[in-house]
């Protein structure tokens, strides 16, 4: 797509600008490391705009220290650009502890409960559901229901989800989908994640 220009123009009645400034919706999946982490990129650029920004942390716990983190509550309080709200759901690594865990079963709808009024009250302009495929694959979060809200939300909300597994009825929905693939990681050589590269 050479200067973002697009390869079809599709016959759907709407002007370039409309069709430009249409919402999305967007899925990082995959197995390879980076989906959190491009959905924080694109939470920059968000904040750029002036966009408030909603994040949504769907398995990862409290006592969890994203890096992402801090930089945007930063970024949010400085009054440069857009506001970031973040909602911490899980209890923590809930896809290696799953048994041990299930209270986040009951975290990850009400996580859904608040997504769904914010979006009804437009209250962010782009809301980052990290890890939020879990909770539709695992069955906690019905897929069907999380497409119809998406689908009938109001206003120019932009979403994107995150997380290994991402339902394919989701992904037939999306706009933008991006599978991410592992061709090599240092945990594959025994070593650990490490602060700047993991968190």
């Amino acid at each position: 797509m050479p200067q973002g220009q697009p390869s079809v123009v599709p016959d759907d009645g709407l002007t370039t600008r409309q069709r430009r400034n249409r919402p999305l919706v967007v899925v990082h999946t995959g197995v390879g490391k980076g989906k959190s982490t491009a959905a924080f990129g694109l939470a920059l650029r968000a904040w750029n705009q002036g966009w408030p920004i909603g994040v949504f942390q769907f398995v990862k716990s409290d006592k969890w220290k994203v890096g992402e983190e801090n930089a945007l509550r930063v970024l949010g309080a400085s009054g440069e650009g857009g506001t970031v709200d973040w909602h911490k759901m899980g209890e923590g690594w809930s896809w290696v502890q799953r048994d041990a865990q299930m209270d986040n079963e009951d975290k990850a709808r009400e996580g859904w409960e608040q997504v769904k009024r914010d979006l009804a009250a437009e209250t962010y302009r782009l809301y980052v559901l990290d890890e939020f495929a879990y909770p539709m694959h695992w069955g906690w979060v019905d897929t069907a229901e999380v497409i119809e809200v998406l689908r009938d939300r109001p206003g120019t909300q932009h979403v994107v989800i995150t997380g290994r597994n991402a339902p394919t009825e989701l992904v037939d929905f999306a706009d933008l989908v991006t599978d991410m693939s592992k061709v090599k990681h240092p945990m594959d050589a025994g070593q650990k994640g490490q602060r700047g590269i993991e968190w």
